[in-house]
């Protein structure tokens, strides 16, 4: 019995992916893949989400350098039976997956006037609820400055998105800060 179980645990570990990866039907990408190679095993996402950052290299050192950075967002909706997924690339290279929320059947169709939309990452609304009927995108720039001649930026996305429900029904006006509903209010049409 004791060999039977080892070979089980053996064969286990041999099929596991890392906790980081992502299966694609019978294809898995993982941390470090290239957005191609993602796009190929995968297909395309449901919904992209991009932004740019900035790498400070030597700070506070003689020589410093400031590198811009592309990260960008992919969402897979595998359905209401599966997880959906969120990719974030760092310059076209896989950086993160993580799990969200089950998927739809159809993107919008989960979409209430009443739910809770606080927390929700950008594609996860857009599943739900479909594209806003109005958005509105800014940038902000915080400055800390926690001791003389030393200053920190951070660069902050804010999105103001407006879902529409129609005849008797209020609008939801939505505050999304870096991708993640975090102000919901309701509005008369």
């Amino acid at each position: 019995m004791t060999r039977y179980r080892l070979f089980i645990a053996l064969i286990l570990l041999m099929t596991c992916t890392s906790a980081h990866a992502l299966r694609c039907g019978n294809r898995v990408v993982d941390e470090g893949d290239r957005d191609f190679q993602v796009r190929e095993r995968c297909g395309e996402p449901f919904w992209t989400e991009s932004w740019f950052g900035v790498d400070i290299i030597g700070r506070h050192s003689p020589l410093e350098r400031h590198r811009e950075i592309e990260w960008i967002d992919w969402y897979y909706n595998f359905g209401p039976n599966a997880l959906m997924q969120r990719l974030r690339f760092r310059d076209g290279v896989l950086y993160a997956v993580e799990s969200l929320g089950h998927g739809v059947r159809a993107l919008g169709e989960k979409c209430r006037p009443n739910m809770n939309f606080i927390g929700l990452s950008s594609g996860e609304l857009v599943a739900r609820c479909g594209t806003p009927s109005s958005r509105r995108d800014a940038r902000e720039s915080t400055v800390f400055r926690p001791a003389r001649g030393i200053e920190e930026w951070r660069e902050r996305n804010v999105q103001e998105w407006v879902y529409d429900f129609g005849n008797n029904q209020l609008n939801r006006i939505l505050l999304l800060i870096d991708g993640k509903v975090s102000q919901a209010e309701a509005s008369p049409r």
